[in-house]
């Protein structure tokens, strides 16, 4: 009877064992993303969701807290507190190579590509009783600016910069964060918001269906200029009769939302994450109509600045995509 009890707790020494060395194995990864009501929250959770269900089979477990957005994210990363994150391709490239924002830190050279997501306009929303017809028409009013942190934040400094604007040339510049512009603009608080996103959007529904309002074309000689001298901005347009009150074609320059990593982090989990989008790519492009456009060979080139992780490039370079 001795030996019998002795063999089950030897057996359930084992087992504890095994869990323990189990759970060891695992690895925890945290995805940045954005405000929750914006596309890149999105991605970092159909990403995560994705990952996490064939947990077992590669030991990932993810997951993708709402974040200030890409400053924030590039910020976690370089720090340490952060294994991934979504970053607009613009401040992939500035982090990358230590311009704009991050002059003073510097480049970020471990920072890693991964691949391209969605296009993402500069949008300009404006109340249809400001008097906004024109992007010109901004100056004097009561514009949200953005989040510093954010992205879009991070944009507009960089549009303000080119039409020679400064925070003093609006009546107001508010920093709210995202989720929260629809509401100040249908509350009136507001004449205009700014947000740098994928279509359709939620919190740009609501900002057109709560309040008469329209998205604004930003088409001046400065912005074709500014344009024409960063190779990461190009033109999009944003179809009329998406949003109520806007019955044309808007005209805008944009970015695309890119996923990004340190090079610190590992190889197999990097693997591990391109194989779980790339291996369900009709389910990802599912998740949310802004993924309707993507397709495998512009995600692994377009927007791409910084050099891609070894562990993409392996799941790459199987598939055939890349030498």
């Amino acid at each position: 009877m001795q030996k019998i009890i002795g063999g089950v707790a030897a057996f359930a020494l084992l087992v504890g064992l095994s869990g323990v060395a189990a759970a060891q194995e695992e690895k925890f990864i945290t995805i940045g993303t954005g405000g929750q009501t914006g596309v890149y929250y999105v991605v970092g959770q159909s990403i995560c969701g994705l990952v996490n269900r064939g947990q077992a089979q590669h030991g990932v477990r993810c997951t993708a807290p709402s974040t200030g957005g890409s400053i924030a994210n590039l910020n976690a990363m370089r720090e340490g507190a952060m294994e991934m994150g979504v970053v607009q391709s613009d401040w992939q490239y500035h982090a990358y190579n230590g311009t704009s924002q991050f002059e003073e830190a510097g480049p970020f050279e471990d920072l890693r590509a991964v691949f391209s997501v969605h296009p993402e306009p500069f949008n300009v929303i404006a109340r249809a009783d400001s008097g906004i017809e024109t992007f010109e028409d901004l100056r004097g009013k009561r514009v949200n600016v953005g989040n510093p942190g954010s992205g879009q934040r991070a944009t507009m400094d960089v549009v303000m910069e080119a039409m020679g604007w400064s925070i003093d040339d609006f009546a107001l510049a508010s920093e709210l964060q995202s989720a929260e512009q629809a509401g100040a603009l249908g509350d009136n608080n507001v004449d205009a918001i700014i947000f740098t996103v994928g279509h359709p959007n939620g919190s740009i529904q609501e900002a057109t269906t709560t309040t008469d309002a329209k998205l604004i074309s930003v088409d001046t000689d400065e912005i074709k200029a500014l344009v024409e001298d960063r190779p990461y901005y190009a033109w999009a347009t944003v179809p009329g009769g998406m949003y109520r009150g806007t019955d044309e074609d808007v005209t805008t320059f944009g970015v695309l939302a890119t996923f990004v990593a340190p090079a610190s982090v590992d190889d197999d989990v990097i693997y591990a994450v391109v194989s779980a989008v790339f291996e369900n790519f009709d389910r990802f492009k599912g998740l949310h109509p802004a993924f309707d456009v993507l397709n495998e060979e512009d995600m692994i080139t377009n927007g791409i600045s910084a050099p891609l992780h070894e562990g993409a490039a392996r799941y790459y370079r199987e598939r055939g995509w890349i030498e």
